[in-house]
C-alpha cells in the first residue's frame, strides 16, 4: 500500500477537511492518554511506569510518526477498502513508529484500533450517516468484522493467541471482530457518565481507565505477570472504583499507589490505555461520549 493516498481519491471520497479532523482527533486521543497521570504502570510525561525503554518522548515521536496514518485510514473507510488494505496501511504505519522510535512498540495496538475506528468514520461518512457510537460500531462489524474472524484464526499460532487460548481470555483480534464491545459497552459510557456527573477531563479519563481494567482481557498484563498479573490488576482496579473512584477526595493519591504497586510487578495495562485513547477519539468525534 503506498504510504499516502493520491489527494483527487480523497477527495473523492471524503468532504474537504474532514478526514484530516477525524485523524487529528485519534492523535489528540492518544496525547490525552500519554498525558493522563496517574496510570498504573504505564508511561506518562512524570515517569516511565513499568518500562524501561521508552518514555514520554518516545511516545511523541511515535505520534508524530503516525500523523498521517490516521486520516488514511478514514479516507480508506470511505471509499468502501477492504481489510487487506487496511491491513498493509497499518503496517506500513507501524513500520514508521518503529523507524521513529528505534524499534520500539509504542502504539501497535492503538494503529490497530484507531485505525479500524477511523476507517468506521469514514464508512460513515460515504453513506452520509450521523457518526454515532452505535453506528460506528454498526460499521465496524458491517465492513470487516468477518476479516478479523478471519484474522484471528490466521494468527493463531502468535504468542498472544497462544496466551488467550490458554487462559480462555478474547485477544484484541477478538474484540475488534465483537465490534469492541469494552469500548462501547463500558469505556465510552463510563467517560460520558463521568462527565455528566462534574468530573473534569483528567478524573473522567482516570475513571474511565480504571473501569477499562477492571474488565478487559489485557493480554499485555498476561505478557507480563501471567494470569495472576491480569487477575492482580483488575482487582486493584475494581476496588478502586468500588471506594469512589476517580471522584473521591483522596483518587490521585490512591492511584498513585496502585501505580507504583504495578510498577514493583512490572505490570503494565497496555491494552486498557488503547481503549482509553478510543474512548476519548469516540468522545471528541461523535460530540459526546
Amino acid at each position: 500500500m503506498p504510504g499516502a493516498l493520491p489527494g483527487a481519491e480523497v477527495a473523492a471520497y471524503v468532504p474537504h477537511g474532514t478526514a484530516q479532523r477525524i485523524g487529528r482527533a485519534a492523535t489528540v486521543a492518544l496525547y490525552e492518554e500519554l498525558a493522563l497521570y496517574p496510570k498504573p504502570g504505564l508511561v506518562s510525561f512524570v515517569d516511565r511506569g513499568s518500562h524501561a525503554d521508552m518514555d514520554g518522548a518516545t511516545f511523541l515521536r511515535s505520534l508524530f510518526a503516525l500523523r498521517r496514518y490516521f486520516p488514511q485510514a478514514v479516507a480508506l473507510g470511505a471509499a468502501g477498502a477492504g481489510f487487506d488494505a487496511l491491513e498493509r496501511l497499518g503496517i506500513d504505519a507501524e513500520r514508521r513508529m518503529l523507524l521513529a522510535t528505534g524499534g520500539i512498540n509504542t502504539h501497535r495496538g492503538a494503529v490497530f484500533t484507531l485505525g479500524l475506528l477511523c476507517a468506521s468514520a469514514g464508512a460513515l461518512l460515504a453513506r452520509g450517516a450521523p457518526c454515532t457510537p452505535a453506528a460506528l460500531r454498526a460499521a465496524l462489524r458491517r465492513g470487516w468484522g468477518e476479516a478479523l474472524l478471519a484474522r484471528c484464526e490466521r494468527t493463531r499460532s502468535s504468542a498472544g493467541q497462544r496466551a488467550t487460548r490458554q487462559y480462555g481470555l478474547r485477544g484484541a483480534g477478538e474484540e475488534a471482530a465483537l465490534g469492541l464491545p469494552v469500548l462501547f459497552d463500558v469505556a465510552v459510557p463510563a467517560l460520558g457518565q463521568a462527565l455528566a456527573r462534574g468530573l473534569d477531563a483528567r478524573a473522567a479519563r482516570l475513571e474511565t481507565l480504571f473501569n477499562v481494567m477492571a474488565v478487559l482481557d489485557d493480554t499485555n498484563l498476561v505478557h507480563r505477570g501471567g494470569l495472576p498479573g491480569l487477575r492482580f490488576a483488575q482487582r486493584a482496579a475494581a476496588a478502586f472504583l468500588s471506594t469512589g473512584g476517580a471522584a473521591r477526595a483522596d483518587a490521585i493519591a490512591q492511584a498513585e499507589a496502585i501505580h507504583r504497586a504495578f510498577v514493583a510487578q512490572r505490570l503494565s495495562p497496555g491494552g486498557a490505555a488503547d481503549v482509553l485513547a478510543a474512548a476519548c477519539w469516540v468522545q471528541r468525534v461523535c460530540g459526546a461520549a
